[in-house]
């Protein structure tokens, strides 16, 4: 065999090899990214309200605890059988749904997304370092996201007593030029916290439940936490 035909050769079988995974691949079932939000082994803030609702109703007998063992997936089996939700003990957005528990997505770098995310970042820290912006707003995306803020950009802003810049009238000063390049950097997906869903500036606060939240990362003035 010639070197041309061997190359022939190894090329022919590397294609057959690569359509046979493709077709492969492409006969696996397809489920949603958002199939099952909290299972067994899950913990956190989402579990805790999944506990409550269930709890509310009677189903879930248990303490409160934030961790998704056995007896929780039992009491969401019952629940998702009461309301003639498949049974398959994860809490899927239907069953978040039917339990009341409302839970939001990113919203897109519209223009107007920006404004908004851009107001609160200039308000609540501006004179930070620039991650420090970033991480303000990427806080209130990720408030968003979870079970225990409002699920739209305006309703965790706006939520009542969670920023001090809308207290005291902060909100409505002139944006700095970095807190909009800040706020685009957020909504693309930079998130300087790891996840956080609160952040304080210790020489500005004596609220007990702040100092009590584990601290991820110090940027600037502002301790994140989650």
């Amino acid at each position: 065999m010639n070197a041309r035909s061997f190359i022939h050769d190894i090329s022919a079988l590397l294609l057959a090899v690569c359509l046979s995974v493709l077709i492969a691949y492409s006969s696996m079932p397809i489920s949603n990214a958002y199939e099952a939000v909290s299972s067994v082994g899950s913990r956190g803030a989402e579990v805790r309200a999944i506990q409550q609702k269930l709890k509310e109703r009677g189903i879930f007998k248990e303490d409160i605890t934030g961790y998704y063992g056995e007896k929780t997936r039992a009491a969401v089996i019952k629940f998702q059988k009461q309301q003639g939700i498949t049974q398959t003990g994860t809490a899927g957005p239907l069953t978040l749904k039917a339990l009341g528990i409302s839970i939001g997505s990113i919203p897109p770098a519209t223009e107007s997304n920006i404004y908004l995310l851009a107001k609160i970042i200039s308000a609540e820290a501006r004179g930070e370092p620039y991650s420090g912006q970033v991480a303000v707003g990427a806080v209130i995306l990720n408030r968003i996201e979870h079970p225990s803020f409002p699920d739209t950009l305006s309703g965790v802003i706006y939520q009542n007593g969670a920023f001090t810049a809308i207290v005291d009238g902060q909100i409505n000063q002139p944006i700095s030029d970095s807190a909009y390049s800040a706020a685009r950097d957020a909504l693309n997906g930079w998130d300087p916290t790891g996840g956080c869903i609160y952040y304080y500036n210790p020489a500005k606060t004596s609220n007990s439940f702040m100092w009590s939240r584990p601290v991820v990362i110090t940027i600037g003035a502002h301790r994140f936490c989650t």
